[in-house]
This record gives structure tokens, sequence and C-alpha cells, in this order.
């Protein structure tokens, strides 16, 4: 027997219920096929241009590639210490001072993960168990739902409500009670590419407070913003001692395949987090570390222009998409862009998704996939598109989307 396959009277495994309260597993049982994997396999089945994964088609800066290089070199190959190489975690702090005037203790106050996706599992796991609740704004990134689940504790959501995807913040209020003990901010927000006002951030803190709820923010596309500048939670009155704040390497230097992140906040709290984490991975891709440690030190000019080359692109794909047919939900920050099909005629956004490879050479993801079904249905014909692609991929792109009304 297979290890995702259960016995033949169909009862579940254990793991395998909590498997399906993660949302990990088809409603027969079967272990689930993650819809990243689904579409990428069938943007590759028709030779399409995946604009699905969010992952860069380009490397990062020269200067880290050959730090990273001289360190696999050097012998830099064996673990890091579990919180981090010291130079990471000094350079973190310096970060979040530079930034946002953060000052944080960089013995005390920072721990390196594998990922932002570590981090915010390990937070999970150390604040929320059975009985709890951990709520999140929806739609929602599908790594938290399936944390959550494996957790025990029940997931809640508040409702990021259309045209601008801003909290519903009497939503938020009414989801929230003593059992609340996560609140998930991810901000900027993937997949709406929306940026919380400072009225939502300040009301989630104040409610945070209210029912002693703990903030994990996961702020990966912090320096990938086309309008306001990114505001921290941590940096609110009264937050710090109560947030988590999460962040990582790859989307900032495209380096995703790197797999650093890291989180900062109260040393209670990132103790917390660092006991999960000893089990998880424990420590993490040492010779990228002294890299990364210098990429959060170039100048400002570097963080300036990542975010200049981004929002070209995000233009020339929202244009060829508005041409496409589909309305637009111009981001103001990630490297994604929401559209809905609805204008086409389409009702079904996860069907939609998996023709599109096949129908003009595109790949997307459907919306409803990062929601419950009451989600779902408000977001029915949403599809999120990526431009993290070189601007030759993304014009190639708007050339096979311009056929897309004569193939339907």
């Amino acid at each position: 027997m297979e290890p995702n396959q259960s016995s033949a009277t169909g009862q579940l495994s254990g793991w395998q219920r909590t498997a399906q309260g993660a949302n990990l597993l088809s409603p027969d049982g079967r272990l689930g096929t993650v819809i990243f994997e689904e579409i990428t396999a069938l943007a590759g089945k028709h030779s399409a241009i995946n604009l699905g994964q969010g992952y860069p088609d380009e490397d990062g800066p020269e200067l880290l590639l050959n730090a990273a290089r001289e360190n696999i070199a050097s012998g830099m190959n064996q673990y890091a210490p579990g919180r981090g190489l010291p130079v990471l975690r000094e350079a973190i702090a310096a970060h979040q001072q530079r930034f946002y005037g953060i000052p944080v203790d960089a013995e005390r106050e920072v721990v390196v993960s594998t990922g932002a996706t570590e981090a915010i599992a390990a937070s999970i796991l150390a604040f929320a168990g059975p009985g709890d609740e951990v709520l999140t704004f929806e739609p929602f990134y599908d790594s938290y739902g399936a944390i959550i689940g494996l957790s025990g504790a029940r997931h809640t959501t508040a409702p990021l409500t259309g045209p601008d995807f801003q909290p519903d913040l009497e939503a938020l209020e009414a989801a929230m009670n003593e059992r609340t003990r996560v609140i998930v901010v991810n901000n900027p927000h993937n997949p709406m590419g929306t940026m919380f006002s400072l009225e939502s951030l300040e009301r989630i803190v104040e409610l945070a407070e209210r029912f002693d709820a703990i903030i994990v923010t996961d702020e990966v596309y912090e320096h990938l913003t086309f309008a306001a500048k990114h505001i921290p939670v941590a940096t609110l009155p009264g937050a710090w001692e109560r947030t988590v704040t999460i962040s990582s390497a790859g989307k900032t230097f495209s380096v995703t395949g790197w797999k650093i992140g890291w989180l900062t906040g109260p040393a209670k709290l990132v103790e917390a987090v660092r006991s999960v984490k000893s089990f998880l991975s424990y420590s993490s891709g040492t010779p990228f570390q002294g890299a990364v440690a210098l990429g959060l030190g170039l100048e400002d000019a570097f963080y300036r222009s990542i975010a200049e080359a981004l929002q070209r692109k995000r233009d020339v794909l929202g244009k060829g998409l508005r041409a496409a047919g589909f309305d637009v939900f111009t981001p103001q920050a990630t490297y994604f862009t929401v559209v809905d099909a609805a204008p086409l005629g389409i009702t079904d956004a996860v069907a939609f998704a998996r023709r599109l490879p096949e129908l003009v050479g595109v790949a997307a993801i459907p919306v409803p996939m990062f929601c419950h079904e009451r989600g779902a249905l408000r977001t029915r014909s949403l599809l999120r598109f990526a431009f993290c692609k070189k601007e030759d991929v993304l014009a190639d792109a708007v050339q096979r989307l311009a056929t897309l009304r004569d193939r339907l």
C-alpha cells in the first residue's frame, strides 16, 4: 500500500484526517495535488508560458551569486548555528533599523529560517494548537491553511473586499473571540497584490490587544511596492510585544531557490518559534546566509530599481490582460496581477485555469484555490498572473492572450 492510501475499508488514518483538515486531501481521501504543481504540469504539457507560479526567470545580483560560490568553495557547507550565522542576523537587525526604525537585538530577537514558509509554519505551531483559533485574511496563501490544519487549531477568516481588497473590519471583529490565538497578516498581500491601509493595520493591532492574540506577519514583498511605502505592523503603537515579523531573501533578491528567510520580534516570542524550528530544519543554507547579508546591505538605489523594474513589467502585462478582455485589478505591490474573467463569460476560474494552458499557451492560478468554500464563491471568476518574468516573455504572453476571445 502506498503511503497516501488507506485501507480497503475507506477509513482515513489519523494523519490523513489531519491533512484533510489542512486542505491537502481530496474529498475521497486521496492526497491532493497542490494547485501550483498541477498548473505547472499543464504548462509544461502544452508548452505554455507559466505565469502561475511566482518565481523570477532571472537570477539575482551577481554580487550575491559570487559570494555564495565563494562560500561553497571555501568550505561553508555544514550546519549553520540554529539561530543563523551572526553575520546574517546582524544584517537583518541593521535592515530593520535602516528601513523602519525598529531596533532589534541580533542575538536574541532574530532567527534565520528555511524560507519564510518555515518561519510561518514554526510560528503557527509554536503559538496555536487544539482549542485555539488562527485567523487569516481571505484569500490567503495556501500554506497557511495547511499549517493551521496540522497544528490542530481552527482556521477562521476575515474577507478582503473589492475593489481595493482591504480587510472588512466589521467582519474581522466579528470573527475574533477569546479563542483567537494568532492573526496572520500577509502584507503586501499575495494573491491580491494589495497593501493594507494604516487604518486596517491599526485596527488589527487594537483587536489583537483586546483578545490577547499574537500577530504573525508575512512581509516577504516588503520591497516590491509601487505606491505607498510598506508599513510593518511591528512599528505601530502596542504591536511590538505581540508581533513576529517574517520576511525572506527570495522575493527581494530573485533567489527563491536559496530558501533563506527570517523572523524578528521580542525575545520571548522568537525563542518559542526557534524551539519549534529546531525540530523542523534546525539550520538553513549555510553558504547562502553570508551572501544574503551582503544583499541586505545594498544601497537604496538597488531597492528602488527592483520595484521600478517590476512596475514596468506589471504595466506591460496589465495592458495585455485588459486587451484580452479581463477586468484588471492593478496591484499596489508584489509581482502578481489579479483579474476578473467574468467579462469573458467565465464563472469558474478553477476550470478555466485548467483550460488556459492548452487554450492560449499561458498559465495562471485560480484565486478560489486561496479560499475556503464561502470565499471561493466570492472569488469564483478571479485569476492570478505573475509578472516576475523577462519582458520579452511577458510580451509573448500578451500576444498569446490576445487570441483568447477567438478561442473561447
